[in-house]
């Protein structure tokens, strides 16, 4: 009985000590896990501004459109960064030249040595217009060197009308030369174009100065060129005339609905000079300028902004 007593109290003993060792594993496994630090969580690095796009918008307006040519030599003389270019009308003409690399002062002397039978060839009996448009588009593409709209040194994009469905309609690749032809097509005056199944008139019947086409395609600030503006006080003295100041008075209603969405709008003096009239080329060049250097100030104060924010070198 002595022997088993101690035998069994021996056992319950050893029981005991199991126990204890158990617990005390458990317990000091608990104080390491509650004693080891937390892990540390680098906060995620901040990402690095966006950098702003500036879009330069050219607005429709037949031979006003030269004005657009100042303003080009004042933003580039005073190296305005230009990210892309959306044109209408006229504006695609000077916006393709200029977004293939043919700078401002450049453009001028183009300007001031084209004939209108370089770019214009009118039909001997109108049908459906007066002016057929291949002319234009040979001389955009051969000032281009041929080269697609995609492959232009400034993303470039012109604007026309899907004559069919009444909308605005983008061209950013393919035959620059086509593009433009297509975006220059007055009604009435040029025969609509017909590019693969669709035909397209002028993009100012819908969007003469387009500033929401830049700003979907990325734009964060609009400078946009209105040569519409302003009632032609000059004489109408035949049918083209006629047809070119009703659709200019028709860019103007249309043009103030996006200039409304534009960071800066520049409006050339040119209401004097005609929608036909090549002879006043140097006044709207210089009427472009003059737009352009009272705009400075506040284009200046924009891109300041945005060098403080880091979004423009």
């Amino acid at each position: 009985m002595i022997v088993g007593g101690r035998k069994g109290k021996r056992m319950y003993l050893n029981k005991l000590f199991c126990i204890f060792v158990i617990l005390m594993v458990g317990i000091t496994s608990c104080t390491l896990k509650e004693t080891q630090p937390p892990p540390v969580i680098q906060p995620p690095l901040p990402l690095p501004p966006k950098p702003a796009r500036i879009a330069l918008v050219l607005g429709a307006g037949s031979s006003k459109g030269f004005a657009h040519i100042g303003v080009l030599k004042i933003l580039e003389s005073n190296k305005i960064p230009i990210h892309m270019i959306v044109g209408t009308s006229v504006g695609s003409v000077v916006g393709s030249l200029y977004a293939y690399g043919i700078d401002a002062f450049s453009l001028q002397k183009l300007a001031i040595a084209v004939n209108q039978g370089d770019i214009i060839d009118p039909l001997l009996i109108p049908n459906n217009g007066f002016i057929k448009g291949e002319k234009l588009e040979e001389f955009i593409n051969n000032s281009v060197n041929q080269i697609s709209m995609e492959k232009l040194k400034i993303p470039f994009y012109a604007v026309a009308t899907d004559l069919e469905k009444g909308q605005e309609v983008v061209f950013g690749k393919g035959n620059t030369g086509a593009a433009v032809r297509a975006s220059c097509s007055i009604p009435g005056i040029f025969r609509p174009v017909k590019i693969f199944d669709k035909i397209y008139v002028d993009g100012g019947v819908v969007s003469p100065v387009a500033v929401e086409a830049a700003k979907r395609f990325g734009a964060d600030v609009v400078i946009a060129v209105d040569i519409s503006s302003g009632i032609e006080r000059t004489q109408r003295e035949g049918t083209i005339e006629t047809i070119l100041q009703s659709i200019n008075i028709m860019y103007s209603r249309l043009g103030a609905i996006q200039l409304a969405k534009a960071e800066v709008v520049i409006k050339p003096k040119v209401g004097h000079i005609g929608s036909a009239d090549f002879s006043k080329r140097h006044e709207a060049i210089l009427e472009g300028e003059k737009a352009a250097i009272e705009a400075l100030p506040q284009i200046m104060a924009i891109l300041n902004q945005l060098r403080q924010e880091g979004r423009l070198e």
